[in-house]
């Protein structure tokens, strides 16, 4: 099953490692304080749309894979808790019996 990866490790482990770049240095680059970049590359935190234009500007990306990145991330999580409590009764379906 496919298991999408947060986009802080993406970011620590294809963008800061191989140009050994610091956590501080890459929050100076982008503008936030070292905290809320720790707190993404540490997957305590998530992409917002303005830190996703942020990484788009240093890293030459598009705005639209951080935030895939991270709605991919997100759908996954929330599934996982949704099969544990799944207590939603179907009120409509489409499918034609």
């Amino acid at each position: 099953m496919y298991n999408p990866v947060h986009p802080g490790r993406i970011i620590r482990d294809d963008y800061l490692e191989p140009i050994e770049l610091t956590t501080g240095a890459l929050a100076k680059a982008l503008g936030v304080t070292r905290q809320t970049m720790a707190a993404i590359l540490n997957e305590r935190s998530g992409v917002s749309p303005e830190m996703a234009l942020r990484l788009t500007e240093a890293f030459d990306t598009t705005p639209f894979l951080w935030i895939t990145l991270q709605r991919n991330y997100d759908l996954k999580q929330a599934s996982m808790k949704f099969v544990a409590k799944k207590n939603v009764t179907r009120l409509y379906s489409n499918s034609i019996t």
